[in-house]
């Protein structure tokens, strides 16, 4: 993602101009420690590449390529998801540990910036395959994993099962080491957190909610006499019946529908969401309950003909998945995959308030052309954390082996959000920068700032 580190770049050219950051730092001495800070954030510590060898079910011998990058150890061990999906390549881990490292900066949590991938179509293996290519990705990496080295998580085309299996693995591999909390995101039956598979999509709907009604209610005279765009963006939204669209039905855009059908702080609808197949709208708002429990028996899909809406006793209109985008709405979570908003649609793009809960599902143009009209993007640095967050609790409790209650998570997680909130926002709103360029800048600064006293600038 040339974006990525563009803001990099320009984040550390915003810090390095207030002299109160790294005081001790003068003139040309200033002037290199940007080109070396430009040159660790944007680049990882190490890139680790295989084939795996698989023996399929009819005795087939296949190479699947698979990736584990790691991009900073600066804050602590590597932290973040391995993904199964054929467009996995190498350039995309890298750039996904990248904003790994920043978004574990940006929400003061002890871990750095991993990332891991194999190049499959999961639904193209049986069990039995999947579960031989975990194990071979643990066999094959072993000596960079483990609860102090590096700590996966699940990602796209990956969950709790996948974790199990990896974790079954790294146990038989270490036998009388530690072993419960070299990965994250398992089974509770297993040593895994209770919330865990809700956590994103629960953080990525608290993030919109607590900005929206909490901090606006808390800050509205303030912010109505600011001349900042997007805080008038916001307050022109506060008190309206707010219409949702939510691209992606999955583990994550479900659960943020859900959280959006059952708030009582705002006053919103849920009047559309797709899957990889279709799109149901409903102008009164779609009963999600009923959908969450449809995807559940059906395989994660949505209902796609009359039919299977009316034996579902369901009421809405089919539709063209791509349609959301460009919906008559005021909300749009994204919950699918990247590069969902671009060049050909972003002019067709009606909502003026976007949540990322994918991670990169904008691009570069069209994030700076929905900016640029007032567009106020929680971009997914901010919102999509609290996959990692409740990953963070499960590795303490897999330390201390005392496991917390569904509600204790919960609590954490929005108590951990809103302290990121709470110094974001302010910022956010008094400066004309967007959202995703405060965050950055907050992230780089913290991370110059223990690298210049770890002595890396040397």
């Amino acid at each position: 993602m040339q974006r990525q580190q563009t803001i990099i770049e320009e984040s550390l050219k915003a810090i390095m101009e207030d002299e109160s950051f790294l005081p001790d730092l003068k003139a040309q001495t200033r002037e290199q420690a940007y080109h070396s800070l430009v040159a660790l954030l944007s680049t990882p510590n190490h890139v680790h590449k295989s084939f795996l060898r698989i023996t399929t079910e009819n005795g087939r011998i296949v190479r699947i390529p698979a990736f584990r990058v790691q991009h900073s150890d600066t804050v602590g061990p590597y932290k973040g998801g391995i993904r199964f999906h054929e467009s996995v390549d190498e350039d995309e881990v890298s750039n996904l540990a990248k904003l790994m490292t920043l978004k574990n900066a940006l929400h003061e949590l002890p871990f750095g910036g991993g990332k891991g991938g194999v190049v499959i179509n999961p639904k193209e293996y049986s069990v039995k395959e999947l579960n031989l290519i975990c194990k071979k990705y643990v066999q094959y990496f072993n000596d960079i994993l483990g609860p102090d080295k590096d700590i996966p998580a699940p990602d796209v085309g990956t969950g709790e099962r996948e974790m199990d299996w990896l974790m079954g693995e790294f146990k038989n591999i270490h036998p009388g080491e530690p072993y419960r909390n070299s990965f994250t995101g398992k089974s509770v039956l297993n040593g895994g957190s209770l919330g865990r598979r809700e956590a994103t999509g629960k953080g990525v709907y608290y993030t919109f909610r607590y900005m929206m009604n909490n901090f606006l209610n808390e800050h509205r005279k303030w912010l109505g006499d600011t001349e900042n765009i997007f805080a008038h963006t916001a307050l022109d939204h506060a008190d309206r019946k707010l219409k949702i669209a939510v691209q992606g039905f999955g583990s994550l855009g479900s659960v943020a529908a859900l959280e959006a059908y059952q708030c009582h702080y705002l006053q919103n609808r849920v009047v559309a969401v797709s899957d990889a197949n279709v799109m149901l709208y409903h102008q009164e708002g779609l009963d999600i309950p009923g959908l969450v429990q449809y995807a559940k028996e059906h395989n994660g899909e949505l209902p796609s003909t009359v039919e299977e809406l009316a034996d579902h006793e369901l009421v809405a209109d089919i539709m063209k998945r791509d349609d959301l985008l460009t919906m008559d709405v005021d909300v749009l979570i994204l919950a699918a995959l990247e590069d969902q908003i671009h060049q050909d649609n972003m002019k067709d793009i009606k909502a003026k308030l976007i949540v990322e809960g994918a991670n990169g599902p904008i691009t570069e143009e069209a994030d700076k052309y929905l900016a640029d009209k007032g567009v106020l993007i929680i971009p997914d640095i901010l919102a999509n954390a609290g996959g990692v967050i409740v990953s963070y609790y499960e590795w303490v409790q897999g330390r201390e082996a005392q496991f917390l209650t569904e509600d204790e998570v919960f609590n954490r997680l929005f108590s951990k959000l809103k302290g990121t909130l709470d110094t974001i926002l302010p910022q956010f709103f008094g400066d004309p920068y967007p959202l995703r360029q405060n965050c950055y800048i907050h992230s780089v600064t913290k991370l110059s700032t223990i690298m210049y006293r770890q002595g890396k600038l040397y």
